[in-house]
């Protein structure tokens, strides 16, 4: 594919080019075949796109960009207004990121296509509040310093997307793949929905309701295991002890 000089520098600078080219060398799109004209020509028109947007990733990532448009991020896209600003939100965030506009580019570098970056640092340029900011605080930022693995996160990892955009299993046996549900809002409430798809995913059922309800330890980014103990789970105990016959009465 090529394009005419002036759309390429109605597009960008032969310097960026240089830049965007040497990302995408090395990028899994490239890997895959997935070139210049993928992304930046109409499928129809064969015209040049300077910006494609979410529905050109949605030709070939059709079940991420489908739950993207399910959330807080994505849902002015599906009703057709423009993009969520951080300035609309109402949790605190980064005064230099007021304008930035929510599409899938806002946290993936569509040319170098790396996934680390978008798991942690694509969510602190606009986040702040103490809950996002804790996070470099944590255990779970230890063990995703530690497993980095370029192009994407290594599977000891602990993100802020490991549990905020979880993956999900697809199909069965040589076919099965993981998929990561880009809806941010799914799993925030009920707050049993992080537990079942995520917290349970590496501890148990007690430690993950003690942690996720306790609303200090949630602000805190988890940095300290949980010291809140449910009533509820005292109760259940109780029940199985005298189920099984094993009480102390």
């Amino acid at each position: 594919m090529s394009f005419a000089p002036s759309q390429i520098a109605g597009a960008t600078t032969e310097q960026e080019l240089s830049d965007i080219n040497s990302l995408w060398q090395s990028s899994a799109h490239a890997l895959n075949d997935v070139n210049c004209a993928s992304c930046h020509q109409q499928s129809e028109t064969k015209e040049f796109l300077a910006a494609p947007n979410h529905e050109t990733c949605q030709s070939c990532h059709e079940q991420a960009v489908d739950t993207f448009l399910l959330s807080k991020h994505g849902v002015r896209l599906l009703e057709g207004d423009s993009p969520l600003t951080p300035a609309m939100a109402r949790l605190p965030m980064k005064h230099d990121a007021m304008d930035k506009q929510m599409t899938c580019n806002a946290c993936h570098d569509v040319h170098s296509a790396n996934t680390v970056e978008a798991s942690v640092d694509a969510c602190l340029t606009c986040h702040n509040d103490n809950h996002s900011l804790n996070y470099q605080n944590s255990r779970h930022a230890e063990l995703f310093a530690a497993s980095q693995q370029l192009p994407r996160p290594g599977p000891g990892a602990v993100s802020c997307s490991t549990c905020h955009l979880p993956r999900v299993p697809h199909g069965q046996d040589d076919r099965a793949t993981v998929k990561v549900n880009h809806n941010n809002t799914y799993n925030l409430k009920p707050q049993d929905r992080m537990v079942g798809d995520v917290c349970m995913n590496c501890h148990g059922l007690e430690y993950s309701y003690n942690s996720i309800f306790d609303p200090e330890l949630v602000e805190a980014n988890f940095d300290r295991p949980p010291t809140l103990e449910m009533e509820t789970f005292d109760m259940m105990k109780a029940a199985e002890a005298r189920r099984s016959g094993n009480t102390s009465e």
